[in-house]
């Protein structure tokens, strides 16, 4: 372990200084690693803004519970019960029948008609907050509710779930697919880089093999260097994504008063920041692990 900091660290260095020896080659390797890697990491941002815009907007999904014309008040107070030690229900209001009939009786027309029965029509209900708003968990919950006794319908608009689900998956589909083309570019990039290098130090490799060096011993710096570059790729694409997110916010802020909403667009979070620096990075490794491996065998000592 002694021996084994001190060596990498040599290594770490020397592939810094070959970095900085030709500037401005490397800069526009790591911008266009930024660049592409900023095109699906911020549509994938985009996405979950927007999810939490149609949230919000949406509002927090509900279930409908009816009980039965025939149920009294024990029994209302016992389905109440079982709802609340739910799992999956976040809360739930009771709506008696003879609220819901004064209810209906100011908000329509009606009332003569709606005064004029002999009983109430309508039963009590309950409104049902789930705590998951996933269609599956939605339609999960609805169905197990349709089989209690007592109740008589359960309702649940899950038509907005269905098409908001379907448009989110629709972008990160999207988002995949792009991420694995540039990711296969970028390692492309890496790849070409490293292979030019090994052509110009061709001569001094001969002669490392020639006095003994292992191939380890030979690959690591290029190894250094591939990751190195993809690191400040990574970095370079968090740079752009925040900078494009601050452009975009002075625009969103004026459009989200005319809603009378404090929408804001939220950058990567530490985790997903982290995630981009760590996966930039494997992909010049990986580039660079490939480019080594493949003509660094062609290269023998004459």
């Amino acid at each position: 372990m002694t021996n084994w900091l001190p060596r990498h660290g040599r290594v770490l260095q020397f592939a810094l200084r070959r970095l900085a020896a030709t500037p401005i080659n490397s800069l526009f390797n790591i911008l266009v690693i930024g660049i592409a890697l900023s095109l699906p990491t911020g549509l994938y941002v985009l996405l979950q803004n927007v999810q939490g815009l149609l949230n919000e907007f949406s509002g927090t999904p509900q279930i409908s519970v009816f009980l039965s014309l025939t149920s009294t008040p024990g029994d209302s107070a016992q389905t109440g019960e079982q709802l609340r030690n739910l799992a999956s229900v976040s809360r739930i209001e009771f709506i008696p029948r003879n609220d819901a009939l004064e209810q209906l009786k100011r908000s329509t027309e009606l009332s003569d008609v709606i005064g004029g029965l002999n009983q109430n029509p309508l039963p009590d209900a309950y409104i049902v907050f789930p705590k998951k708003a996933d269609v599956a968990s939605l339609e999960s919950l609805r169905d197990q509710l349709k089989v209690w006794p007592n109740v008589d319908h359960v309702q649940l608009d899950s038509a907005w779930a269905r098409k908001l689900e379907a448009l989110l998956h629709f972008g990160e589909l999207a988002a995949l697919i792009l991420a694995t083309l540039l990711s296969i570019a970028l390692t492309a990039i890496t790849f070409n880089t490293i292979r030019l290098q090994i052509l110009t130090q061709k001569e001094e490799i001969e002669i490392a093999k020639l006095i003994g060096a292992t191939h380890a011993f030979i690959r690591r710096p290029f190894i250094y260097y591939g990751l190195l570059q993809g690191l400040l790729g990574g970095l370079a694409a968090w740079i752009i994504i925040a900078a494009s997110l601050t452009v975009l916010n002075t625009g969103v802020r004026d459009l989200a008063e005319l809603y009378s909403s404090s929408f804001t667009l939220h950058h990567l979070a530490i985790r997903d920041s982290i995630s981009l620096l760590l996966f930039s990075a494997y992909l010049g490794w990986l580039g660079a692990w490939l480019s080594v491996t493949q003509h660094l065998r062609h290269i023998e000592p004459r």
